[in-house]
């Protein structure tokens, strides 16, 4: 592949050299760049490879300002509530479902790779191998990109007062915009790459080390999403700082280099690269034994749910959007099509116990894994994890299933259901919900709908009605009949209509 790459790099060489000959014979050409001589005079200098003030200033400063613009971006979308903030909400809301004991070690390990502890360890080590390789000229722009990084994610956290995900494992004490793991991730592991491929050293070495770097700090900035002490725009915001403070250190550092001698090492290479194992096998060390050490701090109390009280069960829909189901991006799927008052989960789930529904196991990777495996052997799984689904940014709560005659996981009946923080007078809460038909697997990871959503609605009504236990039952309008695809992209229609009952106390 590296071959083939090289190859196809020098043919554009070889073209780009071709064209700017012909360029410059051209006698039209001539004539034009001897008419504006101060203005490509200044664009030669610009592009000098051989000059810190030409090509290479010329790239920093481009990127600088690219970086930055979408930086201002991230910043206005936050302050103003655009569409990143509802999408953070919802990936925060769907990372916690998966949420599992072993995950959370792991990235609670990873994560540590960003506190101030471990940072501080590696930069002294940096700095000292730096000193004994006599790579002074790279010193002072390292410290340069930590200093500038930590202090600007401390002012903007300050000056924006963006509170952290309530569905956070554990309570940091700052606030949540930019990610100070993920700018000081950027800033740390991208100068440390830098520094590498600077030297000289095997191509293959720094390749290695770049796939590396980059793993490190997409790890460390999913680790924040994972645990929930950071939203998607935090971590953006945090890498695009981050690398904006590393940008400006190359610049600093190749600037340097044209200046400074860089000399002779203090000592053999021999000794110089035992000294350097041994200063990165004692940073190794410290980072498994502080991750071993490390307790993870006070866990978030759960969220308060205030209930708020309705006249009506239509008050839920006060908002046009939240009669839809919605895409991670808020995209309008399926329309609701039930809204049950239920005096509890309890009643509510008993419900669909008698129904003859069962109650879905909740999405991780486990059941994730033997999804997969039983729809391939097409075995039954009636407990079988139903794909999460948004309403008002919020997974759903619970997913129910029921097998057809081939009894596998490939086709079933299913409903989603959310409970609301709504209640009624009578002390009933709300909760609402969509009903499809699982028609069958594709891609191996998820389930294709039949487009005809009303018979599977239907259908569940029909159970839901057998079993005694619903009352004040109606059937009305709710929107405008519909066609439209999910977000897997199944079709589906619909005439836009909604269940809606009490479920009857069972003494």
């Amino acid at each position: 592949m590296l071959r083939k790459a090289g190859e196809i790099f020098g043919l554009i060489s070889s073209l780009w050299r071709s064209v700017k000959l012909a360029v410059k014979e051209n006698e039209d050409a001539q004539t034009f760049v001897n008419q504006h001589k101060s203005f490509f005079c200044f664009i030669q200098k610009r592009l000098d490879k051989n000059s810190f003030f030409g090509l290479p200033l010329t790239l920093l400063t481009l990127a600088f300002i690219y970086v930055l613009f979408q930086l201002f971006g991230v910043v206005e979308a936050v302050l103003k509530s655009g569409l990143i903030v509802s999408v953070d909400l919802r990936i925060e809301n769907l990372l916690a479902v998966f949420r599992s004991g072993n995950l959370t070690g792991f990235f609670l390990k990873v994560t540590i790779l960003g506190k101030w502890q471990t940072v501080a360890t590696a930069a002294a080590s940096i700095v000292i191998i730096l000193w004994i390789w006599n790579k002074k000229s790279c010193i002072i722009p390292f410290i340069v990109v930590l200093a500038g990084s930590s202090a600007f994610t401390a002012l903007g956290k300050l000056v924006i007062h963006r509170p952290r995900p309530s569905v956070a494992l554990y309570v940091e004490p700052t606030y949540s915009f930019p990610s100070g793991h993920a700018s000081i991730a950027a800033a740390l592991y991208g100068f440390l790459v830098y520094i590498l491929f600077r030297n000289p050293g095997r191509m293959r070495f720094k390749i290695i080390s770049l796939i590396c770097g980059i793993l490190a700090v997409l790890l460390i900035g999913l680790s924040r999403l994972y645990l929930g002490v950071h939203f998607l725009s935090d971590v953006l915001g945090g890498y695009l700082e981050g690398i904006l403070w590393l940008i400006i250190g190359i610049g600093l550092s190749e600037y340097f280099l044209t200046k400074t001698d860089t000399g002779t090492a203090f000592a053999s290479r021999k000794i110089l690269k035992f000294s350097t194992a041994v200063i990165i096998s004692l940073v190794i060390l410290f980072y498994i034994g502080f991750s071993l050490n490390y307790k993870m701090p006070a866990v978030q109390a759960s969220r308060k749910v205030d209930l708020i009280r309705v006249e009506n069960l239509s008050a839920v829909f006060d908002e046009n959007q939240y009669k839809y189901t919605e895409t991670l991006l808020g995209t309008q799927q399926e329309p609701i099509s039930f809204i049950i008052a239920a005096k509890n989960d309890a009643q509510f789930l008993e419900l669909f116990r008698a129904a003859g529904w069962d109650l879905a196991e909740s999405v991780s990777f486990r059941s994730l894994v033997k999804s997969a495996e039983t729809a391939l052997l097409k075995k039954p799984y009636p407990h079988g994890p139903i794909t999460p689904d948004f309403w008002n940014t919020m997974v759903h709560d619970f997913g129910f299933e029921k097998p057809t005659g081939s009894n596998n996981i490939r086709t079933r009946h299913h409903a989603r259901f959310w409970a609301t923080d709504y209640i009624i007078d009578n002390g009933y809460r709300l909760y609402v919900g969509t009903a499809s038909f699982d028609s069958g697997v594709k891609w191996g990871i998820t389930h294709k709908i039949d487009p005809d959503i009303d018979t599977e609605r239907e259908f569940l009504f029909k159970d839901l009605e057998q079993t005694g236990r619903i009352f004040n039952t109606s059937k009305e309008q709710f929107v405008m009949p519909k066609l439209g695809k999910n977000f897997t992209g199944d079709m589906f229609f619909t005439d836009g209509k909604l269940y809606s009952f009490f479920v009857k106390a069972i003494e």
